[in-house]
């Protein structure tokens, strides 16, 4: 058999297993066992396949057909501009996560010297990316998994931003620090109900202290509001990640606290997944 081969076989079993990224992920997971690039492969899509090889792709296939997410089974996820490890500890980044880095990145200038502070740090993806395109920046990194932490820093030693970041296993409730310019998160802010419901795929594998937000998802969001309101300088920047239909509660909840909405930014199926706020009082 070769490539091209090898591929169609995996391909056809994540079909028949109801995968809806079948071709996608038989691609990258034939490129994770035999260790080369996917372009590697589609150049040299007729190249032969041995025995063993054959064995070790399929075994990948099956961890997939069970639902296992393939950022865990590669143990990789791309994010922004970066690759980062990822393992069943952490939150796997998503794509309209990088719609927050983007918009941060925006609202403030190259020139700039801030602080900041990123609450639920998993992989450290949201932190480790704007650090790494705004070099005057410094950071904290707060989680309250330890197993988290250990990611995060691998993940900003690879990145070589390490230097730059400090680690604290904390709850954002009995976290206490200097005033910050800007604060960051991606919270837990799935509902009770919405968390049952969820595939397999996230559920099964993904922790769920990084998903489910409380009864009503609430929960986390509450508290991150409430101690920005502490923490963070007069005129400094509260950025996070919401769920669909979450913005009326959030922005009213944000007022009252005493912050000021600017920016109400839409993912790709235009829900409003990302609020940034300035505390004006």
């Amino acid at each position: 058999m070769n490539y091209r081969n090898v591929i169609s076989r995996g391909t056809k079993i994540l079909n028949n297993n109801s995968i809806k990224t079948a071709n996608i992920d038989s691609e990258i997971l034939f490129s994770t066992s035999i260790k080369k690039s996917r372009e590697d492969i589609i150049l040299n899509c007729e190249q032969k396949v041995n025995y063993q090889e054959i064995k070790n792709y399929l075994k990948l296939i099956y961890r997939r057909k069970q639902k296992e997410p393939v950022s865990l089974i590669t143990g990789n996820r791309f994010f922004w501009k970066y690759n980062f490890k990822v393992d069943k500890n952490v939150l796997t980044p998503r794509f309209e996560t990088e719609i927050l880095v983007e918009q941060i990145l925006k609202t403030f200038n190259q020139s700039e010297n801030l602080n900041v502070l990123d609450v639920g740090l998993g992989s450290g993806c949201i932190l480790i990316s704007l650090l790494k395109d705004k070099s005057k920046w410094h950071g904290t990194g707060l989680d309250i998994s330890n197993l988290a932490i250990k990611n995060a820093k691998i993940n900003a030693k690879i990145q070589q931003v390490d230097n730059r970041i400090r680690f604290i296993n904390s709850d954002i409730d009995k976290f206490s620090s200097s005033k910050y310019d800007l604060i960051v998160s991606n919270p837990p802010y799935i509902n009770k109900v919405g968390y049952n419901n969820l595939d397999l795929s996230v559920k099964g594998y993904e922790p769920k202290v990084a998903l489910c937000g409380g009864v009503d998802g609430y929960k986390i969001i509450d508290k991150i509001i409430k101690k920005s309101k502490i923490i963070l300088k007069n005129t400094g920047t509260l950025a996070f990640e919401i769920g669909s239909g979450q913005h009326y509660k959030v922005r009213e909840h944000l007022k009252k606290n005493g912050f000021y909405v600017f920016k109400l930014i839409e993912d790709y199926q235009n829900i409003k997944r990302c609020i940034l706020a300035r505390k004006i009082k």
